[in-house]
C-alpha cells in the first residue's frame, strides 16, 4: 500500500487537473451569473417568443435527427449482424467510422456539395421537380447532416450490442429452423431494446447541442438552436442580457437531457469503438437477403455521397493557389500551433487524471476516484459555446476579448478533448500500475526515476493516441473560434466559414478537402497506434 506521502504526490496533480476544469467551467458561469445580476431586467426580458420559439426548434431538429437516425440503423445494424460474410463488411464498418473522423464544417460542405442549389444532384431533382432546386438550407439540410454524422454512430453501437449475443443462441436457433421473424422477436429484439435507449439518447444529446451544423445550414432565424442564437447575440446583436438568458435555458436543457440519459443508463460521452466479430449459425432466406442487402447498400450511398462530394468538390478548386495563399500558411499554422497546445494539454490532464484516480484507489479514496474517474467526463454535458459565451461577457470588462482567443481555443478544446484521451491512456496505465505497483513501492522507485523506467515505456504509445486524437478534435472545432476569432486570430475552419460567407464557394470546398483530409490521418494514426498497443 502506498504511503501517505507518496499518495499525496501521485494525487496532486489530477487535484490540480480538477481544478484547472472547475476554474474554466466556473468561470463560464461566473460571467454568465454576474452579467444577469448587471442586467437583470434585460436578461429577464429575453424571455420572449423568440426565445421560445428557438427553444422548440432547437428539440424538434433534436427529435427528428434522433428518429431519422436510430430508426434505419436499426435496419442496417440487424443487416450487418445478420451477414457477417456480406462482401466488403469490415471496409463499410470502418467507412461508418469516417463521419466521426471529419469536422462538422467539412461535413456540411460534402452536403451542400452533394445537395445544396448547386450541388451536384441539383439537376436531377431540378428536372423530377419540375422547377429550380432551392437547396437544402433549413430544417432539411441540419436533419441530412445530423444523419449523416449519427445513422454510421448508432449502426455501429447497435452491430457491437447485436454481437454480444451468445453463439449458442444463434445455433440453437439455426438448429429449430427460426425465421428472420422469430429470429428477431426472440433473440435479436431484447438485444437491441436494451441498447436503444442509450443509443437513441447519445444521438439525441449530440444532435441538441448541435453547433456548427446549424450554424453552417440553418439559414437564418427561422431555423436556428439556442447555441447559435448565443453566439449570434453576442457577435452580431451585441446583447449579453439575452445572450445569458439563452445561455441558462442551453444548460437546463442540457441538464435535463443529461438526467434522462442517465436514467437510461446512457453513455455520455460516447464510444464508437467496435470489434468486428463474425458470427456462424445464421440461415438467411433470399427474401429477406435481398431486403437486407438493399439495407446496407442505401445506407452506404447515404454515407458515402457527401464524402465523394467533399473529394470531388475540393478537387475541382484551385489547390495550388489555396496552398500558396499566406491566409491560408497563417490560418494553417494557427490551427496546428493551437490544436498541439490543446491535444498536449488535454493528454497530459488525462494522464494526470489516470494516475490520480490510481493512487485514490489504493490510497481508499472513493470520492476522489470517482471525481477523477467519470467526474471529470461530465465536461461533455457543458457545450463548448456556453463555456466560451461566458467567458466571452466576463473577459469584457478587463480586456480585449479578441486577443484572448489563443489562450481561451487552447483551454476549452483541451479540456473537451480529455475525456476521450483519459479514454486512451487509462486502461493502459491501469495494466502497468496492477504489474508493476508493488514492485516500485518495495525498491522504492519513484518520481523521475519512476516515469522514465516504468511508466513511459507504456504510455508514451497510448499517450501518442490521445494527443493524435485531440488534435483532430481541436483542428475541426468551430465553436469556440467563432465567438473569439477574428483578423488577426483565424483557424482553418474560421477561414473555410469565412470563405463560405463570402460566396467563395469553390475555395471554401478546397479547404473543407485539405482540412478533412488531416483530421482523418489523424484520426486514422490514432487507431492504428491504438491497435498496435492492444496486440
Amino acid at each position: 500500500m502506498l504511503n501517505r506521502a507518496h499518495s499525496t504526490a501521485r494525487i496532486a496533480p489530477g487535484i490540480a487537473a480538477l481544478a484547472a476544469i472547475t476554474l474554466l467551467i466556473g468561470g463560464a458561469f461566473a460571467g454568465l451569473l454576474l452579467e444577469g445580476a448587471r442586467d437583470w431586467a434585460g436578461a429577464a426580458a429575453a424571455f420572449d417568443g423568440y426565445m421560445l420559439r428557438v427553444a422548440r426548434f432547437t428539440l424538434l431538429q433534436a427529435v427528428l435527427s434522433t428518429l431519422f437516425a436510430v430508426t434505419p440503423a436499426i435496419l442496417v445494424a440487424r443487416a450487418l449482424s445478420r451477414h457477417p460474410s456480406f462482401p466488403g463488411r469490415g471496409l463499410i464498418l470502418k467507412l461508418f467510422a469516417v463521419p466521426l473522423a471529419l469536422p462538422a464544417i467539412v461535413a456540411a460542405m460534402g452536403v451542400l456539395a452533394l445537395l445544396g442549389r448547386a450541388g451536384y444532384l441539383a439537376p436531377v431533382f431540378s428536372a423530377a421537380t419540375g422547377s429550380t432546386w432551392p437547396g437544402i438550407y433549413g430544417l432539411s439540410g441540419i436533419l441530412v447532416a445530423h444523419v449523416f454524422f449519427n445513422l454510421p454512430l448508432a449502426t455501429r453501437l447497435l452491430v457491437e450490442a447485436l454481437d454480444t449475443v451468445p453463439a449458442d443462441q444463434w445455433r440453437l436457433a439455426s438448429q429449430l429452423g427460426m425465421d428472420a421473424r422469430a429470429s428477431f422477436r426472440l433473440i435479436e429484439w431484447p438485444v437491441l431494446r436494451a441498447a436503444l435507449p442509450g443509443v437513441a439518447g447519445l444521438v439525441f444529446m449530440l444532435c441538441i447541442t448541435s453547433f456548427t451544423i446549424v450554424l453552417t445550414l440553418g439559414g437564418g432565424p427561422a431555423a436556428s438552436t439556442l447555441e447559435v442564437a448565443i453566439y449570434q447575440a453576442l457577435r452580431f446583436d451585441f446583447d449579453p442580457a439575452r445572450a445569458v438568458t439563452l445561455t441558462l435555458a442551453q444548460i437546463a436543457m442540457t441538464l435535463a437531457v443529461v438526467a434522462v440519459l442517465m436514467r437510461l443508463g446512457a453513455n455520455v460521452t460516447g464510444d464508437a469503438n467496435l470489434a468486428v466479430a463474425r458470427r456462424s449459425f445464421v440461415t438467411v432466406k433470399t427474401p429477406e437477403r435481398v431486403f437486407n442487402t438493399v439495407a446496407i447498400l442505401l445506407a452506404l450511398v447515404f454515407v458515402a455521397g457527401p464524402m465523394a462530394a467533399i473529394v470531388a468538390s475540393g478537387l475541382e478548386a484551385d489547390l495550388g493557389r489555396l496552398l500558396a495563399e499566406p491566409a491560408f500558411h497563417r490560418a494553417a499554422l494557427t490551427s496546428v500551433v493551437l490544436a498541439l497546445l490543446s491535444a498536449s494539454l488535454a493528454a497530459s490532464m488525462a494522464w494526470a487524471l489516470a494516475a490520480s484516480r490510481r493512487a485514490a484507489a489504493g490510497g481508499r479514496l472513493p470520492l476522489l476516484e470517482r471525481l477523477f474517474d467519470t467526474g471529470a467526463s461530465f465536461v461533455l454535458v457543458v457545450p463548448p459555446i456556453v463555456i466560451g459565451a461566458g467567458w466571452f461577457i466576463l473577459i469584457r470588462h478587463v480586456a480585449d476579448v479578441f486577443a484572448i482567443a489563443p489562450v481561451m481555443v487552447v483551454a476549452v478544446n483541451a479540456v473537451m478533448a480529455m475525456p476521450f484521451a483519459l479514454r486512451a491512456v487509462r486502461p493502459a496505465h491501469d495494466a502497468a500500475a496492477g504489474r508493476h505497483e508493488r514492485l516500485c513501492a518495495s525498491l522504492g522507485i519513484s518520481g523521475w526515476n519512476r516515469l522514465r523506467l516504468i511508466d513511459w515505456p507504456v504510455l508514451r504509445r497510448p499517450l501518442a493516441t490521445a494527443l493524435a486524437f485531440a488534435m483532430a478534435l481541436s483542428l475541426g472545432d468551430l465553436g469556440v473560434i467563432a465567438l473569439f476569432g477574428s483578423d488577426a486570430v483565424k483557424t482553418l475552419p474560421y477561414l473555410l466559414f469565412e470563405r463560405m460567407g463570402s460566396y467563395r464557394t469553390a475555395d471554401a470546398a478546397g479547404l473543407a478537402l485539405l482540412l478533412g483530409a488531416l483530421c482523418l490521418a489523424l484520426i486514422l494514426a490514432a487507431d492504428w497506434l491504438g491497435r498496435r498497443e492492444e496486440r
